[in-house]
């Protein structure tokens, strides 16, 4: 029996390892299809100030689209189509071509590194708990609740709060996952955990928009130490391995960008300032930590 050469490839491997940065049997790359479309899609979980639709405006927005929409601009591409995805959901969306970036302010980890490619970061940021009113665990770092004979940890599913809770020792059967951070929030005030772990941003965002006091901020606290680190989070967008010149056209544009005015102008609304800078942080060298 005959084989077309596409079939072959996809039987063997898979058309992109045929032939490396294409979408599709004609050749065209994805930066090539969405230059001529004019659409990106973007895969986003509804974490603010990260990526998170405005229910007042019904707009996408947050660092993340914000910045791929200037990008984006910049590129002639002019519509960004928001998919939302829950966040452990992600890097399977991207793989199966759901949409053509993450745009969710996902932190570049060596793990993540093994699935897909990332940009340079855009931001910089540490970790926060969310813990009932007055602390009565006095938890103020993950080490605490690992040293702690019974505290209870919530993290989202698939963030890093759930690797780095592993690593510092917090025992599995003392790890609650949870599908969004809200839902991390509710296990607080229900007391299914003593603390909740997200990042120092989300926190403040959650925070500002509780009204009942029965939670707050743990503070102070203390950023996650491992392999004699403290370990800092650096988010960017994340692509399919094969959409390289993808990745190279978004880093062009975004070392230029990351740090000037307009990119203030355009995150401080979200809480970013310039502590959150990357400075010159590559992807490369986050995935090879």
């Amino acid at each position: 029996m005959k084989y077309s050469y596409w079939a072959l490839c996809f039987f063997l491997a898979g058309l992109t390892a045929c032939q490396p940065g294409t979408s599709g049997p004609d050749g065209e790359t994805t930066l090539e299809r969405i230059k001529r479309t004019g659409v990106v899609r973007v895969g986003y979980a509804n974490e603010a100030p990260y990526a998170y639709m405005d229910s007042a405006s019904n707009r996408l927005t947050g660092e993340a689209p914000e910045i791929i929409r200037y990008v984006m601009k910049t590129l002639g591409v002019t519509e960004v189509k928001g998919v939302l995805t829950e966040f452990g959901a992600l890097i399977p969306g991207l793989k199966a071509n759901r949409f053509d970036v993450i745009a969710a302010g996902m932190y570049v980890t060596p793990e993540r590194c093994t699935q897909i490619a990332f940009s340079n970061p855009t931001y910089t940021i540490g970790e926060a708990f969310v813990v009932a009113e007055g602390n009565p665990m006095d938890l103020h770092s993950f080490e605490g609740v690992a040293s702690h004979d019974s505290a209870r940890l919530g993290v989202m599913a698939g963030a890093v709060e759930h690797g780095y809770a592993k690593k510092l020792n917090v025992p599995l059967d003392r790890i609650v996952v949870f599908p969004d951070n809200i839902s991390g929030l509710d296990g607080v005030r229900a007391g299914r955990i003593d603390a909740f772990a997200a990042t120092d941003l989300t926190i403040q965002d959650l925070m500002g928009k509780t009204t009942d006091g029965a939670i707050e901020q743990a503070a102070p606290f203390t950023d996650p130490v491992i392999d004699g680190v403290s370990v800092k989070g650096y988010g960017a967008f994340g692509f399919r391995p094969e959409d390289q010149s993808l990745v190279t056209g978004v880093n062009e544009i975004l070392t230029e960008f990351i740090g000037s005015d307009a990119h203030s102008k355009l995150v401080s609304p979200f809480g970013f300032t310039a502590a959150n800078l990357p400075g010159t942080v590559t992807a490369a060298e986050l995935c090879g930590r």
